[in-house]
């Protein structure tokens, strides 16, 4: 299936079926989105579901039984159908199948919908439980944006002023432990030492938003009201920053396994709708 492309004037989002993974936006020819380079990271924005993260030993328990599951889950590995498209919008479909039983014994459907308004991209997630039973999940997104040119010349711009504690990862899992993040008041100024110790967890924050600056000048913005968590990656020398909304995050290294008791689990009623949606803002031009 070939990507779809929506156009509104004013930006132009390409999107991927497999994953239903946004690849580019753009605005007047400038690209927004990590290319995708394979020699720091080979994705550009994935969906992260029915986890996000890392399980304990790659595996939870559901009524006493086992079953493996990948980080991050295989959403973004799952080819989606078209449900709905405009010139402005799309919706795409992934339902539960023989395959994604293996490792998920749910029915579900997930649904991801690209919608441009003027110089913003919302993204939007449905999860439809479609099952006789409670529906147990994490969904999250991974969005990475370029940064062309001297990394350090960036920052990242908190909506509120307010102390940064981020979880420490421990083998991937989530530890005990937690550090300062220093700022500027309410802006971080990027530099590669940030992430020695893999991403940034922020279990929470009063901020909804976040802005990428460069040299104090805004280039985009990332509204995250409907996810109380976040996170933020890169890697060592990599030319973009991940800003990562979650409803979810890894195992603690204490885990259980039981996945119904997981941290961060949403657990969905039968027939019901989980939504959630985050935006992309293009401020180029404007100033902080």
């Amino acid at each position: 299936m070939e990507n779809i492309t929506l156009s509104n004037g004013i930006l132009t989002a390409t999107i991927n079926p497999k994953g239903a993974e946004l690849n580019s936006l753009k605005n007047n020819n400038t690209e927004y989105i990590w290319e995708g380079n394979a020699k720091y990271w080979g994705k550009h924005s994935p969906v992260l579901f029915p986890i996000v993260g890392t399980l304990k030993n790659n595996s939870y328990l559901y009524n006493g039984q086992p079953y493996a599951l990948s980080r991050h889950g295989f959403a973004r590995d799952n080819v989606f159908t078209v449900k709905g498209q405009n010139e402005n919008s799309v919706t795409f479909s992934l339902s539960s199948n023989e395959e994604t039983k293996k490792v998920y014994p749910f029915d579900f459907e997930l649904q991801l919908v690209y919608t441009l308004n003027q110089k913003s991209l919302e993204i939007k997630y449905n999860v439809i439980n479609k099952g006789a039973e409670p529906l147990p999940f994490s969904i999250g997104a991974h969005p990475a944006f370029a940064l062309p040119g001297n990394f350090e010349s960036y920052s990242l711009v908190f909506e509120k002023e307010e102390p940064l504690a981020s979880t420490q990862l421990e083998n991937d899992l989530i530890g005990n432990t937690s550090i300062e993040i220093a700022t500027n008041g309410n802006v971080l100024p990027l530099n590669y030492g940030l992430f020695a110790n893999d991403a940034l967890i922020f279990k929470t924050l009063t901020s909804n938003a976040i802005t990428i600056a460069k040299d104090n000048e805004p280039v985009l913005k990332v509204n995250f009201t409907d996810f109380p968590h976040l996170g933020i990656w890169t890697k060592e020398d990599a030319p973009f920053i991940c800003i990562e909304p979650w409803q979810g995050y890894s195992d603690a290294t204490n885990s259980n396994g039981i996945f119904k008791e997981k941290e961060g689990i949403i657990i969905l009623p039968e027939n019901e709708t989980f939504t959630a949606a985050f935006t992309i803002e293009i401020l180029k031009g404007k100033k902080l």
